[in-house]
């Protein structure tokens, strides 16, 4: 059914949220806002980090730069390791190259970061093109960053092609540019997120993504 799948990376290839939420702690010790529980932060996994900053901490525009400025002193040295590959990832990408089929990564994150990972784990060759976000925190919207990837891939039927994501940003940005989607379970979007957001099929694990695409 589909010959293309489009993966994100947090909360889909990879557990991201202790790094993640070390760092957006880190960035708002700076402002002197302490939190109790790395779990109040999770919101932060997926959706482009000044947006969240300013959504639930009510940055300015100009303190919400910084404050990402501040969040990757702490991820370039440690957060960015602070990171596992969910089970069975590497064997469905393994599966999709053997049949022929082509991955790309599409990630709010920027794209230094996705392929220092993705290299870290030794994914990187599984993946057509790992596209992501600019350092400048351009191109962070993900309904851009998969314009973006697809794009790069010269795609033009866009019926053979597949979202994986496991938040609403995924799947609102799949459908922007006329995509399915497969939203996710394992990661840190809830069944009715992503249900809300229209998703065209959802997947509690990774198995479940297998008959989606293969059939």
């Amino acid at each position: 059914m589909y010959d293309v799948i489009l993966f994100d990376l947090d909360g889909t290839i990879t557990d991201s949220g202790l790094g993640i939420t070390n760092s957006v702690r880190y960035a708002l010790n700076r402002y002197s806002i302490e939190v109790r529980d790395n779990s109040e932060l999770e919101c932060f996994i997926g959706p482009p980090l000044n947006e969240s900053f300013e959504k639930f901490y009510g940055f300015t525009k100009e303190e919400a730069s910084n404050a990402v400025s501040v969040y990757r002193e702490y991820y370039r040295k440690k957060g960015i390791y602070e990171n596992l590959v969910y089970d069975g990832i590497e064997k469905l990408l393994r599966e999709i190259r053997d049949k022929g089929k082509t991955a790309a990564v599409a990630t709010s994150k920027p794209e230094l970061f996705a392929r220092q990972i993705l290299d870290h784990f030794g994914l990187s060759e599984y993946f057509a093109y790992i596209g992501g976000a600019n350092m400048n925190e351009t191109r962070t919207d993900k309904a851009e960053v998969i314009d973006y990837v697809l794009d790069e891939l010269k795609i033009t039927d866009k019926s053979k092609v597949v979202m994986v994501g496991d938040r609403e940003h995924d799947i609102i940005g799949a459908r922007k540019n006329g995509l399915d989607s497969i939203g996710v379970l394992f990661g840190y979007g809830s069944r009715e997120e992503l249900e809300n957001a229209r998703a065209t099929h959802i997947a509690p694990t990774v198995e479940d993504i297998y008959p989606i695409i293969f059939q």
